[in-house]
């Protein structure tokens, strides 16, 4: 079949759903007008792959029938294969600036990871790991938009995933396994194919229960989804340029005596294999979201800059300072790039024949047995330099962010000269001054602003718990072991 056009997207979305939004029940999501924005700017993705001008830069050929694929389901065995798959990641996210956190890249790159691990899925059962396989060549033939969830339910954190109401698996029949709980936080749910169930470690004895991974389309009996409120209320582009476009929504899914086919299950109740299924991945999601990080950090600068530009603040030195240290960390993020791009590389050349890797406490999506620049990256560097962005544009824009006029009352005759004369920029007329302050609002200010700042800092998980997974690394060992080589040094004179 290969890569879909935006059209034929649209259409499988019809497929009566049961979706909960804002009080109501939505079955065909193309009906709903929260959700107009994104489904434009996903129907345009598919559509760019289309394109005879960017289909060599965003497809490959399919190894089952030659049919364009989309390289973000890219498996690096050459060089030539990873230069494909970053420029490819690149070029979508420079499309959407970054801001869609769960672009249909990052799953494609989640099933590419999952698909290159089967002798840990197969461990103990091989249909896993061949089930594992087929489902991954179904999301790359079909061109299928995913949406995860791996996160339990938030009630008590305190207490373990019983507490939580988390899905587990209630029976195994010869039909399938039976689950029931709930999960979130399924980003792009509303307006995905499919519902990927992965992961969320780490399990302890006794939760083999808990130990369940598996997909079914977002319309599958015994599954409901409640969206959380939208964002995109039907403001114009002037007034909310990116809530109305960039909203993918947040859902919790409920599990309600669910009935998965063997099929469709890569873990079933194994505490092994789940918690050492992520550890041992290529890093192909880590790679795909070190990109996107960049994409974003570098609208961040730009919006920063065009705000300084607008208020006269672009020829004081102490603002100067703030934008080109953001510069400089654009310049490290590309170093993480290619960084990032070495070590899934040399993970994934020949992952299936080596053997898997080990665990640590919550060492999500990575191994400090075989380097973590990747998973670093999101844990650490892009949530700090993420936050500076936006205190700096908050610095840039000050109250001017606040106090703008909608494009309502640009349309006021009598407010024509008012509006002309005390809303202007350095070099700007007014309307145009009070664009880039509506886009700095929406992007930092803004329920989408404040939901991206937060989704940025919870990534990768708990940041507490990720800083603490570093602690039992080997290379804190090693720190001190040259500490107390230098002690000996000094000792010896």
């Amino acid at each position: 079949m290969g890569v879909r056009t935006g059209e034929q997207f649209l259409a499988g979305l019809n497929d009566g759903r049961r979706l909960h939004v804002n009080g109501k029940v939505v079955g065909n999501v193309n009906e709903e007008p929260a959700f107009r924005g994104v489904l434009r700017e996903l129907a345009a993705h598919f559509d760019r792959h289309h394109d005879p001008q960017l289909q060599s830069l965003l497809t490959v050929p399919s190894p089952a029938d030659g049919a364009p694929v989309s390289n973000s389901f890219l498996k690096c065995e050459t060089e030539a294969d990873l230069a494909a798959r970053v420029a490819g990641e690149r070029a979508r996210v420079e499309f959407t600036y970054g801001l869609m956190g769960r672009l249909p890249d990052f799953m494609n790159a989640f099933m590419t990871d999952m698909a290159s691990v089967p002798h840990v899925l197969g461990a103990r059962d091989p249909a896993f790991a061949d089930n594992a396989v087929r489902y991954f060549e179904r999301c790359r033939d079909e061109d299928l938009c995913l949406t995860h969830t791996l996160v339990d339910p938030q009630v008590d954190r305190s207490q373990g995933v019983e507490a939580q109401g988390g899905l587990r698996i209630m029976r195994e029949t010869d039909a399938g396994i039976v689950v029931k709980g709930a999960r979130m936080l399924s980003t792009l749910a509303p307006v995905s194919d499919e519902i990927y169930v992965g992961p969320y470690m780490p399990r302890r004895p006794g939760e083999e229960a808990y130990c369940v991974s598996f997909a079914v389309p977002v319309a599958f009996e015994g599954v409901r989804f409640v969206a959380r409120e939208p964002y995109d209320t039907g403001r114009s582009a002037f007034d909310r340029p990116l809530s109305g476009r960039f909203d993918e929504g947040d859902a919790v899914v409920f599990f309600d005596d669910a009935l998965v086919p063997w099929e469709r299950v890569f873990v079933a109740g194994d505490l092994d294999t789940y918690n050492t299924m992520t550890p041992n991945f290529p890093g192909y999601l880590a790679l795909q979201a070190v990109i996107r990080g960049a994409g974003k950090l570098n609208l961040l600068i730009g919006i920063a800059s065009t705000v300084a530009q607008a208020v006269g603040r672009s020829q004081l030195p102490r603002y100067q300072e703030l934008i080109g240290e953001l510069i400089g960390y654009a310049e490290l993020a590309e170093g993480l790039i290619e960084a990032t791009a070495r070590e899934v590389y040399t993970n994934a050349v020949g992952a299936g024949s080596r053997p898997a890797v080990g665990h640590s406490q919550g060492a999500l999506f990575t191994s400090p047995d075989r380097g973590m620049v990747g998973i670093s990256a999101i844990r650490m560097f892009y949530p700090k330099v993420n936050s500076l962005a936006v205190q700096t544009i908050r610095l840039m824009g000050s109250s001017g962010l606040v106090m703008t006029p909608t494009e309502a009352d640009f349309e006021v005759p009598e407010l024509a000269q008012e509006l002309a004369q005390y809303f202007r920029g350095r070099e700007l007329p007014a309307r145009d001054r009070v664009r880039v302050m509506k886009l700095a609002w929406d992007a930092i200010a803004t329920e989408f602003g404040s939901r991206q700042a937060l989704y940025e800092l919870f990534f990768a998980g708990d940041p507490v718990t990720a800083r603490m997974v570093y602690y039992d690394t080997p290379r804190r060992a090693n720190a001190e072991a040259l500490v107390a080589r230098l002690l000996e040094d000094a000792e010896r004179g």
